[in-house]
């Protein structure tokens, strides 16, 4: 491919979600001198992708789907604390000058699950906090390896097993004297091998525990987690062969010992899946060689989640536990979003399910003070634009336009030639368009576009046109980049389903990313926020504000937000409380095609029908107190914007009007799947095919392969090191690709 000779290398930037975002700010780095001239084009008025949110009416946050970051999330904390050191609010002016203003841990997480007597049994577990914040430098010593996930896993069996056995021994019930409960105790909570044991002594340990035959006692298998925890601390410690039958004969005891543990309590029997869904994760790394394949646990993604445990010994009640249909609600993983498909491959939900557990700094989930446009796609914004990153909004990407094959020249890579726009919209004046909103001296951004902002910006809005519907092509103008007078390289940074109607060119002649396309699924969602004139407590809520899944469709995940009314701008009185649902959305049986404009509102009226009888029908469960009966809705509780939620407003379903709910329809909005066999078919940031093109997203194969947050971030940083060698691989928290 062609370069221009002069400096700064100009660099097209398509899309601004997370992953967009990062690899803008890793290009223009202080320290880089100017070397990359960085312009982002993007689709409507605001950046944020599938984590954009805007302020509506009142000054309402209304978000795409619920947005909450988790304690792992290193790569993606690093970066937006150097945004906000950069940034450098002034504390006495923006409530939200420093990241820590931004975001509060949220140590609450619930599941719910079927009750022994019917009816939902809602568990409530507080997380204690993490060493350090996440974002802090790491130590020497990588949390993120498999043998320190497996130690850190015996530690937590270790830990059940004791309480369980600590609960059975003093049960009036099991009719066991209590001196012999206190002897038990005392010798399970021994260390027999000691803090950093030799392997002569771990190999003695092992030794005599399976020749003793002490392993049939619960102390005796208390004794051997101790044992197995000390082993995956130091593997190698162990010869493989009998590590492998070291673990099948603890397995084996501690499922005998589960089976005379009656679950007498909904707790009790919690604790019982949760062992039985370790044990067989501990197992099946040891049975399957996965700390010493250098593939790790990709070796197997080609396994279905639960197929994979079930191989391994886990319980279909364990299977189909709270604990483990929260994970896919979690993950949105469910094919076609038919609640009678889930899907998630194996190596990468266990990846999920170790680095969320036993990996977080500070607190496992950490909660924004406002939206995720306010938090995170504002201040990156703001540090971009001052580093002299262009921003083109209203521009829609038709084709990436490759050079034809027969003007290459011998050995040259294929490389974009063309990148074609529509023009949504044009700025009066020629001026460049002002995104952000003030709210409560915090910068945000609006829900809707600034027409006063846009030539004939009455007549498009009496129109209706919706920047953001891939079905609205309404445009004013077509405008195309040419690589070398306006771009030398190019990073695509749109979902993985718009591929098939950006990158025709590519897709048509480049088999793997056909494979891409086809293989690397996408689910629709649906999300609704109600705001709410009675405290949670009032409505029976008993527990801190949480964040739960696991629950009944079609809103299987909730999070109390409650705190998010302050940053609002309410008429007296403002509401009480807050809170947001979400969960996948079913696809039709045929697919929409792109004459069919009337789409995305069908959906949205599904949607809004779904939550009105998931509030008449299911809400009880969690909420006693808001509704007069199971089947009818308490709808005064809803607060309405535009009537200040007072009895002048209608107290039927129709007041439901007032809140927001959306379907995420879009291809841009469609949540990317882990699809177990799928995961070989995505293409790395790093893939150097076309001479001048990289990608980014969490669809892309950058380490953690599943939608999130953190794989946008790595994904973001490892399309800049395609570019600029910067950052350094190993400065990737948590990628590990060979």
């Amino acid at each position: 491919m062609p370069l221009k000779d002069t400096k700064p290398i100009e660099v097209a930037i398509v899309g601004g979600g997370c992953a967009a975002m990062a690899t803008a700010f890793e290009l223009t780095r202080p320290e880089l001198e100017g070397r990359y001239r960085v312009t982002v084009y993007q689709l409507g008025w605001r950046l944020g992708g599938k984590g954009a949110s805007g302020r509506g009416k009142a000054d309402r946050i209304e978000e795409h789907g619920l947005h909450v970051w988790l304690g792992f999330y290193e790569n993606a904390f690093r970066l937006l604390r150097q945004c906000y050191r950069e940034l450098d609010r002034d504390p006495a002016a923006c409530p939200l000058a420093d990241w820590r203003d931004a975001f509060f841990p949220d140590a609450h997480v619930g599941m719910a699950g079927a009750a022994r007597q019917g009816g939902w049994v809602l568990w409530s577990s507080f997380f204690p906090p993490g060493k350090g914040l996440p974002g802090d430098p790491l130590t020497a010593h990588n949390p993120f390896a498999l043998g320190s996930y497996l130690a850190r896993t015996a530690a937590l069996l270790r830990s059940l097993v004791l309480s369980l056995h600590t609960r059975r021994k003093f049960d009036p019930e099991q009719g066991v004297p209590l001196q012999e409960a206190e002897a038990d105790l005392a010798r399970a909570k021994s260390d027999k091998i000691g803090a950093v044991p030799s392997a002569d002594r771990i190999a003695e340990s092992v030794l005599r525990l399976l020749r003793g035959g002490l392993m049939t006692t619960a102390v005796g298998v208390i004794e051997a987690l101790a044992v197995l925890e000390a082993i995956l601390r130091s593997i190698g410690s162990c010869p493989r062969p009998l590590l492998l039958q070291f673990i099948e004969t603890l397995a084996g005891n501690l499922r005998l010992q589960l089976e005379g543990w009656v679950a007498t309590d909904d707790e009790t029997r919690c604790k019982l899946e949760i062992i039985d869904l370790v044990v067989a994760i501990v197992v099946g790394v040891i049975r399957f060689g996965l700390l010493w394949d250098p593939r790790g646990l990709d070796a197997i993604n080609d396994y279905e989640c639960r197929e994979w445990l079930r191989l391994n010994g886990a319980s279909e009640r364990s299977l189909n536990s709270s604990f483990v249909r929260g994970l896919y609600d979690l993950a949105l993983a469910y094919e076609d979003g038919d609640p009678e498909r889930p899907g998630l491959a194996a190596g990468q939900a266990l990846r999920g399910s170790l680095r969320m557990f036993f990996t977080y700094r500070g607190s496992i989930f950490w909660k924004m003070r406002a939206g995720m446009g306010d938090v995170v796609f504002a201040p990156f914004y703001e540090v971009l634009k001052r580093r002299g990153v262009r921003f083109e909004f209203f521009h829609r990407l038709e084709n990436v336009r490759l050079c034809d094959v027969s003007r290459l020249l011998p050995g040259e890579r294929p490389y974009v030639e063309a990148l074609e726009f529509d023009v949504q919209a044009r700025i009066r004046g020629g001026r460049e368009y002002q995104p952000l909103v003030t709210v409560k001296n915090v910068p945000c951004w609006p829900a809707q576009a600034d027409f006063d902002q846009l030539e004939d910006g009455d007549g498009l809005r009496r129109e209706g046109w919706d920047f953001e519907s891939h079905w609205d092509r309404r445009h004013v103008a077509k405008r195309t980049l040419e690589v070398t007078r306006d771009f030398d390289f190019v990073v695509l940074g749109v979902s993985v389903g718009a591929i098939p109607h950006v990158c025709r060119e590519i897709v048509a002649r480049d088999e793997r990313w056909r494979n891409m396309t086809t293989q690397v699924k996408t689910v629709a969602s649906q999300a609704c926020q109600i705001w709410l004139t009675e405290e949670m407590a009032a409505l029976g809520w008993e527990e801190p504000p949480i964040t739960l899944s696991s629950f009944v469709k079609p809103f299987d995940t909730w999070a109390d937000m409650t705190h998010a009314i302050a940053e609002e701008s309410w008429p007296e009185p403002p509401p009480e409380a807050l809170a947001y649902f979400c969960n996948v959305l079913r696809d039709p049986e045929h697919p929409p095609d792109d004459a069919d404009t009337d789409y995305p509102r069908r959906r949205a009226a599904e949607v809004k029908a779904n939550a009105v009888r998931f509030l008449n029908h299911e809400i009880h469960h969690l909420w006693p107190g808001a509704v007069r009966q199971p089947g009818e809705f308490r709808w005064e509780l809803l607060a309405d914007a535009d009537r200040t939620h007072d009895n002048a407003s209608p107290a039927d379903a129709s007041r439901f009007d007032s809140q927001y709910w959306r379907a995420n329809v879009n291809p841009t909005d469609r949540y990317v799947l882990a699809l177990p066999g799928t995961l070989q078919y995505r293409i790395s940031p790093l893939d150097n095919t076309y001479d001048n093109l990289t990608i980014a997203g969490d669809w892309t194969d950058c380490g953690f392969n599943e939608g999130c947050v953190e794989a946008a971030v790595m994904s973001g940083r490892l399309a800049a090191h395609a570019i600029a060698q910067t950052p350094a691989l190993e400065d990737i928290i948590g990628y590990d690709h060979p």
